[in-house]
């Protein structure tokens, strides 16, 4: 969406309805495109994920792919909400911002879709690696965090720097995520025997993350490096992709494999005891 300019019109789209804000999404190719590629693709994933699952039979093994199954049904149900326009709004950018007074699409959804999928994805990566609650309980609060504060960089206009000011804290909570994950949760993996496939994912997880915050950077949100608001919906749809049922499906297909080794660190057993 590209403003006129003028105060009217700027005012004229603030109070747009979410049947006009869809009208706005419709008509912009990219932009919904980057929600439908989605939509489909946790759909298939969903039917994907049920099949891959259905001979799991072990309490950790089913409970890490109940939680990796949740992945893609909160992703569907998520990218719904977009691409009615139930959870995208318009905003104005404050001063200071590259597109200062312009009224652009707010996707806010997307932050309610990370805040519920992200905790699931280290809820798995978690029990993969059978880590202690405490570090688990922890790690996921402060991807919780990371998730709001987020939110708030997104729409909050009074003040740019209030927006760069949120961001900063969500990039903190970010890096208690990061620090677990790369130094503390790869030894527990180790000891529970998972550590190879652990540190395949925990590298795709890591990278793709990394992402988000830079599309942030420079998309609308951030520099408007970027202005496009579908170039942007792209590169976090894309992440997406990549983060979720790519890494989904790595986790879910090691898991039907090697359940006796996921077996084996709830009953203190080693894995040759089968």
């Amino acid at each position: 969406m590209r403003p006129t300019g003028s105060a009217d019109a700027t005012a004229t789209l603030l109070q747009m309805t979410q049947a006009e804000v869809l009208s706005e999404i419709r008509n912009d190719l990219l932009l919904s495109s980057s929600l439908w590629a989605n939509i489909a693709l946790a759909g298939l994933s969903i039917l994907l994920f049920v099949y891959m699952g259905r001979n799991v039979s072990t309490p950790r093994s089913r409970l890490i792919w109940s939680a990796t199954l949740l992945i893609p049904l909160i992703s569907l149900a998520s990218y719904l909400g977009l691409v009615s326009g139930l959870t995208v709004g318009v905003i104005e950018l404050p001063p200071g911002h590259a597109l200062a007074g312009e009224a652009v699409l707010s996707q806010w959804g997307r932050y309610l879709t990370w805040t519920l999928s992200t905790p699931m994805i280290l809820l798995a990566l978690g029990l993969l690696a059978d880590v202690e609650v405490g570090s688990l309980f922890t790690v996921v609060a402060a991807d919780i965090a990371m998730c709001v504060t987020g939110l708030a960089a997104a729409l909050v206009t009074s003040s740019y720097l209030f927006r760069w000011a949120f961001y900063g804290i969500s990039s903190a909570f970010f890096l208690v995520v990061l620090y677990a994950l790369i130094a503390e949760w790869p030894d527990a993996a180790a000891d529970a025997g998972t550590g190879e496939i652990f540190g395949t994912l925990r590298t795709l997880t890591v990278v793709m993350w990394l992402g988000y915050p830079i599309v942030w950077a420079i998309g609308v949100e951030g520099l408007a490096l970027v202005e496009s608001v579908g170039l942007t919906s792209w590169g976090y749809s894309a992440l997406d992709i990549l983060a979720k049922y790519v890494f989904a499906f790595l986790l879910l297909q090691w898991v039907a494999a090697n359940e006796s080794t996921v077996a084996a660190r709830t009953t203190g057993a080693t894995p040759t005891d089968d």
